[in-house]
């Protein structure tokens, strides 16, 4: 039935998704009572669901469930940062669009990615303004974003993680995104620094108020971490 349904048979389609119901209603209900409606975290997932259909290689030795599941709460995950980013106040949304423009300028001038305290000045803002937007801007990135790189790929946050790891199928591939999704906001945040916007090691440290050694410990065990998960 899965082959019919990625070959375009849309009454296969529909009866996959008709017998996976059930996996997106169990799923849907674990991320209610978050300040979005249940019939809404349900429908996102019907689309994590179709995600998983299209995007299943019948080659896997896995059950298609089994590769379902890290889909559908990637989906509803990603719908509810998206969510959470609404939240963001209007005048650090403002602020991180000026930031922008202020760092492509600043970076043509000097050659180099500017400092938080250089644009700051630059816009005639505290530092920690710069930092917050930074940060909030930062925060709602999802982990599917596609990240621009000079040959012109599409390169994601998971997949940036996963090549030091050595990960190359889909199935690890979502996996790995689920795992990311429950690190607590501060080692999330760490990840995204390190692996979307390659930030060394003390810059990272120094935004995070810790210790470089701290930070280095921390995305070691990460690592570590991710490969037991992965088998």
């Amino acid at each position: 039935m899965l082959a019919r349904a990625q070959a375009g048979d849309d009454a296969a389609r529909d009866r996959l998704v008709q017998a996976n119901l059930r996996l997106v209603a169990s799923i849907a209900a674990r991320f209610s009572g978050r300040g979005v409606e249940y019939d809404d975290l349900f429908q996102v997932g019907c689309l994590g669901l179709l995600k998983a259909i299209e995007r299943f290689d019948l080659s896997f030795d896995v059950r298609f469930s089994t590769y379902a599941v890290p889909v559908i709460i990637g989906e509803i995950r990603h719908f509810l940062r998206r969510e959470r980013s609404l939240g963001i106040s209007r005048s650090l949304q403002d602020l991180a669009v000026r930031i922008a423009g202020c760092r492509d300028h600043l970076t043509q001038r000097l050659g180099r990615t500017p400092t938080p305290a250089e644009i700051a000045a630059e816009l005639a803002v505290a530092k920690e303004e710069v930092v917050a937007a930074m940060e909030a801007s930062q925060a709602v990135r999802s982990l599917d974003e596609p990240l621009s790189t000079p040959d012109g790929d599409d390169l994601r946050l998971g997949d940036r993680i996963a090549a030091p790891l050595g990960v190359e199928s889909v199935v690890e591939h979502a996996a790995l995104k689920a795992a990311i999704a429950r690190l607590p906001e501060w080692e999330r945040r760490l990840i995204v620094m390190r692996f979307v916007l390659d930030l060394p090691q003390t810059e990272v440290a120094r935004r995070l108020g810790v210790s470089q050694a701290h930070v280095s410990r921390t995305e070691r065990r990460l690592l570590e971490a991710f490969r037991e998960w992965l088998g």
